[in-house]
């Protein structure tokens, strides 16, 4: 399902705008990586993209305005994994990643057995099928960001929206997040908007790569195009040194002066 954003803004104040006349375009399929420092817009572009913040300007999915579509409708397309996400106490693992499953049930209507085939899939995927019975008030960091990314699996939307999928983890545990994002892909068609901080992992992720400044698109493309020595002291004020690696391009900082 492909995902087309024209000329989008978006305000949470008057007259003070988050983004600026953004556009981008997303195949079918394609995994997109969004960057830019802190307060850039990353996270008000997704929301906006699934409908969850106002703004002017057009989204539209395989060709149809989104604005045009019911609020179910729109759930069964799009999948969101907040940055924070709300995992009230009480619940089981399974019971969360079954909450995936909402915009699939009539009203007032229980799981079916293709629900909890959904749920157990989304489970099986990223490991989680050991803490299926476990409160989510007792999960680590780690282990809260795959139930997380498990309830978006369960969904079973054309577009999925990750909002930094790595925030709070350590390198590993980032590593193996986006891992597991990537295989989702090979498990059936998907296509990725990903919010990242970690500009070393968005170098050899996603397809491609677009960078956000003070809520508008500086400059898109593959990361050898978008992670480049100039782009990141201009809007990240860092040094690095960039170096290829797997296909891609790994950022490495870069100590500036001395003791």
């Amino acid at each position: 399902m492909s995902v087309v954003v024209e000329n989008l803004t978006a305000a949470y104040r008057p007259g003070r705008p988050v983004l600026r006349e953004v556009g981008l375009q997303v195949d079918t399929g394609e995994w997109l990586g969004l960057l830019g420092p802190n307060g850039a817009g990353k996270s008000t572009l997704l929301k906006a993209i699934a409908g969850l913040v106002s703004h002017n300007g057009a989204v539209a999915f395989d060709g149809v305005d989104s604005a045009s579509l019911p609020a179910r409708v729109r759930a069964r397309m799009v999948a969101f994994v907040p940055q924070e996400p709300t995992m009230p106490p009480g619940m089981t693992v399974t019971e969360y990643v079954l909450l995936g499953r909402t915009p699939h049930l009539s009203y007032l209507g229980s799981e079916t057995p293709r629900d909890l085939a959904a749920a157990r899939s989304a489970l099986e995927l990223l490991d989680l099928r050991g803490l299926a019975g476990r409160d989510v008030a007792g999960l680590s960091g780690g282990e809260r960001r795959r139930t997380a990314l498990a309830r978006g699996l369960a969904q079973e939307a054309g577009i999925l929206l990750l909002d930094e999928p790595t925030g709070a983890l350590d390198i590993g545990q980032g590593q193996n997040a986006l891992e597991m994002i990537g295989s989702v892909r090979r498990e059936r068609p998907v296509t990725m908007i990903t919010a990242m901080h970690d500009l070393a992992l968005a170098g050899q992720f996603p397809d491609r790569l677009l960078l956000l400044a003070d809520g508008r698109t500086v400059a898109e493309g593959p990361a050898s195009a978008v992670l480049t020595v100039d782009y990141i002291r201009d809007f990240y004020q860092a040094a690095v040194e960039i170096v290829e690696v797997n296909g891609g391009v790994a950022v490495v900082p870069l100590r500036q002066g001395t003791r």
